[in-house]
Parts: C-alpha cells; structure tokens; sequence
C-alpha cells in the first residue's frame, strides 16, 4: 500500500506540474550561462508565476532576430528578451511583436516611449584592456597602433554591430578610411561576444570590445583590479537592451506579467552582477560599490532606431570591404 501511495503520489505530482503554463523566451547565450542573469530570473519569475519558464539561448543579440525571421509565427517563443535598440526598427517591421502595457520609472540616459519593447538594461559600448596598456583615446590612434583588437561580428553580435554604429556615427564619411587603418589590429572577429571576451582573457589580444561596466565584473566578482576600459574622446556608443511579446504567442497574459516583473526589483537587482550593465530601473539598494569606479564617457553616442537600418546597411558594406582587402 506504502508504494501505491508513493506512486499516486508522484502521478499526482507529474500531473501538476504538466498542469503548469510554460513561458518560453528565446534570448542570448551568455544570458542563459550559470554566472548570467538566467538562473536567478527563472527561480525569481517562477516563485510568483505558478508556471515553468524555459530560457532558450539562441546565439548572440542580433542572431536572436535572424532565428525569429526564419520561424516567424510559427516560433516557440513567447518573448524575445536580447534585442536592442541598433534592431528594434527592424524587429518591428516583421509584424512578428505585439504592443506592450508596462508602465516604469525608467533610470535611461533617453526618454522612453516604444509601445513594443520594454528595456531591461543599459550600457556603453568599450574596449577593456589590463592596466598598464597605453591605451589609445580614439580610433585613429587605435589604427595608428600596434595593438591586437579582437571584435564580433555585426551580422550576428549586438556589440559587434553597436560597434559598427560607433565608428560610424562618430565618423561619418571617414569611417571606411578608419576600418582600413583597424584592419590590421583585428587578430579575430567571433560570432558573439562570450568567445570574443574568452578569447582577451586567453591573452590571445591586447583589447576586446566589450562595455565600460566590464572591468565591475573583475572587481566584485574576482578581486581584480586590473582590467579597465579605455575612455575614447569622440564619445561612446550606447547600447540598450529590451525585451518584447511575439504577437503569436499562445501565453499572451502570462507574456505580459513577465515584461511587467522584468521592471521590478526582483530582476532589475540581478542585472548588475549577472549582466553587468546598468539596469534599466535602479534598485532599491542602488548599484554595487564596484560600479563607481567606472569610467563615464564624456559624449554618448546613439542613433534614433528608426534611422538604423538605412545606415547600417552603408556601414556594415563598408566594413566588409575594408576587412577582406
């Protein structure tokens, strides 16, 4: 009798939980990572939900679009959380998102405005080295170098493009003349970010880009003070992340409680630690210690959303060209 109640235990068990909604969101690798944000999000989420979430790592940032564009409707996904603002106008021009509700006091260095997506954090884009590196202060003195650079690739990293957008915007007409002149400094362009950082800390360059929040993760995380980011004077590029609802999602409340709890301080205070970006909504506790040692640029850098596309077109034509001479 003692094992037919174990069993009808269990069968119950299975049932209740087979019983429970799934939230299934696709998002980047490094998010998903034992040392990333994923963990501690799915047990957060998951106390309040009464639901199973599932995080999907799908790549890096701007590979997280191309998959959506290959399965469109038919995707898994209910949310996409990776995206930033360099893809937004794309995303959105597949019809494949649906409006949000989520109302917050945003602590962003822009207004917020988007119907579709929700940020969940922020940074600037930079290139982390080991003190004691003479480090240059722009791009021009970075091409006129002898420093290895290892970088991603823009077609499927968010950094990879935010750093296309940079030279860019802060070039404009001479930016080919400055990808030629990096042409030789690049040892390596990964597909994401994670196999470009590993890669720096391998010793395999003398800079990576990366963000200026990096070297916190060094300090809290490791004790070590001996990563930093070099502060370039035409400005940083900013990067910031958001999430969205796929418009065929089958769990569209479900969906919107999670964008709503991704404003709250049970998500938000991961992010420093986890991601190591600034979080879109600051803490109750504020930010880690760590953080004030930070760099801050002195002009940040960001193009309207709208306005992307078109010029990443130009650009990434023009980095391909300079990079296969």
């Amino acid at each position: 009798m003692k094992y037919l109640a174990f069993a009808a235990g269990v069968l119950t068990a299975t049932a209740a939980w087979a019983d429970k909604p799934e939230l299934t969101i696709y998002t980047y690798d490094s998010f998903v990572a034992d040392w990333g944000p994923g963990p501690q999000i799915e047990a957060a989420f998951e106390a309040v939900c009464d639901c199973d979430l599932r995080l999907v790592g799908a790549g890096d940032g701007a590979a997280l679009l191309a998959r959506l564009q290959l399965e469109g409707a038919r995707s898994d996904a209910d949310v996409v959380l990776g995206l930033d603002t360099n893809l937004t106008a794309a995303a959105a021009a597949t019809g494949l998102f649906a409006p949000h509700s989520v109302t917050a006091a945003f602590d962003l260095p822009i207004a917020w405005d988007d119907a579709t997506f929700v940020p969940f954090d922020w940074g600037y884009f930079a290139f982390v080295h080991s003190e004691g590196l003479a480090a240059p202060a722009n791009f021009r003195a970075l091409a006129d170098s002898d420093l290895k650079i290892v970088i991603q690739d823009p077609r499927s990293s968010t950094p990879g493009l935010g750093l296309l957008m940079w030279v860019k915007t802060a070039y404009g007409l001479e930016a080919p003349a400055i990808w030629e002149g990096l042409s030789d400094n690049i040892v390596t362009v990964t597909p994401g970010w994670s196999e470009a950082y590993g890669l720096f800390l391998e010793g395999e360059a003398d800079m990576v880009l990366s963000y200026t929040t990096s070297p916190a993760y060094h300090l809290i995380a490791e004790d070590d003070a001996t990563k930093t980011a070099a502060a370039f004077d035409e400005g940083h590029y900013m990067q910031i992340e958001v999430a969205a609802k796929l418009a065929a999602t089958d769990q569209p409340e479900l969906a919107d409680r999670f964008l709503a709890f991704m404003v709250t301080d049970a998500f938000q205070s991961v992010i420093p630690t986890t991601n190591w970006m600034y979080p879109a909504v600051t803490p109750d506790a504020g930010l880690p210690d760590g953080f004030g040692t930070l760099i801050t640029p002195d002009r940040a850098l960001l193009v309207p959303a709208a306005e992307v596309p078109a010029m990443r077109d130009a650009a990434l034509a023009e980095w391909l060209a300079a990079l296969s001479r």
